[in-house]
């Protein structure tokens, strides 16, 4: 097991040397010594050579990485839980460029492994409750940097012919949501504002005319951007913001950009590095551990 104190990459490759130290690990965080058939949840086990086991039920053989993000993987753990040491601790996320360079695997095996650890990061299901900020950004390069031969016509104000748009939520001194959205317009925000925020909830915004629906459903309150209005006794979005900031720099100056396809992802990764921010090394991986039930196929991600 990774110790309380365990808040270095040091102290993750002497507890884990080898790969059978971290198999122990994993199937102590998904088992607790009661080990539980994939294929059928009510059969019996039985126990086989090489870390194996045998569903009776089904006949079908299995072991703790069965189902998971290290389902079928020709890498060893002990590379993938430095992956995940580095997605998870730095602030700001790693690139495959530099994860294949750190542990010594091809680019494309980098690329496809920080894939398949982002595909667990999706775990914040609870809805956002007291006060909550919510806000608007944009994700993707401006139209006035590219090269003549590169820009897009008719990008102007809100407009996603080249960017992305991105809701965000977060409730003060709790969690963040972020969720890519098709348009910003009043039926879209308030359908995934009503998804994620609690009724009862108190909800800040700027003066978007997307957020006007919320009066009707929320104690609604903004500040007006437009007018120079940033704070208003209790009433402001720098929370959200701040996160925003993050984001846009973690992307910047670590992934330089990021497709539409795969932007979830990435939003999912910054939100649970955000939440889990006052945790310890140790706890934020176990807690992405908890949760890696998920596997993801190339032929998928690719596709």
């Amino acid at each position: 097991m990774i110790s309380k104190d365990f808040n270095s990459i040091i102290e993750l490759i002497s507890t884990f040397t080898d790969d059978q130290t971290c198999i122990d690990h994993l199937e102590q965080l998904r088992w607790n010594s009661n080990v539980v058939s994939p294929f059928d949840a009510t059969s019996k086990v039985y126990i086989c050579k090489g870390n194996k086991y045998k569903c009776k039920n089904t006949g079908k053989y299995f072991n703790v990485k069965t189902g998971t993000l290290f389902d079928n993987t020709k890498v060893p753990l002990q590379k993938w839980f430095l992956a995940i040491w580095l997605i998870t601790s730095h602030k700001k996320g790693i690139s495959s460029l530099q994860l294949h360079r750190d542990i010594k695997v091809t680019q494309k095996t980098a690329w496809f492994m920080l894939h398949r650890i982002r595909n667990c990061f999706g775990i914040n299901d609870e809805k956002l409750d007291n006060i909550a900020e919510v806000d608007e950004t944009y994700v993707g390069g401006k139209n006035k940097n590219r090269h003549n031969s590169k820009k897009v016509q008719g990008t102007q104000g809100r407009s996603t012919k080249d960017k992305a748009a991105v809701l965000g939520m977060i409730e003060r001194e709790g969690k963040v949501k972020a969720v890519k959205v098709p348009d910003v317009g009043a039926e879209t925000l308030t359908t995934e504002i009503l998804d994620n925020v609690k009724d009862g909830a108190k909800v800040y915004s700027d003066e978007w005319v997307g957020y006007k629906g919320l009066n009707a459903i929320y104690e609604h309150s903004f500040v007006n951007h437009s007018a120079k209005e940033y704070v208003n006794g209790d009433v402001h979005t720098n929370t959200i913001e701040g996160f925003w900031s993050l984001l846009k720099r973690g992307i910047i100056g670590i992934y330089h950009q990021t497709s539409k396809k795969h932007l979830q992802k990435y939003l999912d990764t910054f939100a649970f590095r955000y939440i889990t921010r006052q945790t310890t090394e140790a706890e934020r991986m176990n807690l992405l551990f908890a949760n890696t039930e998920h596997r993801l196929k190339y032929k998928d991600l690719v596709k």
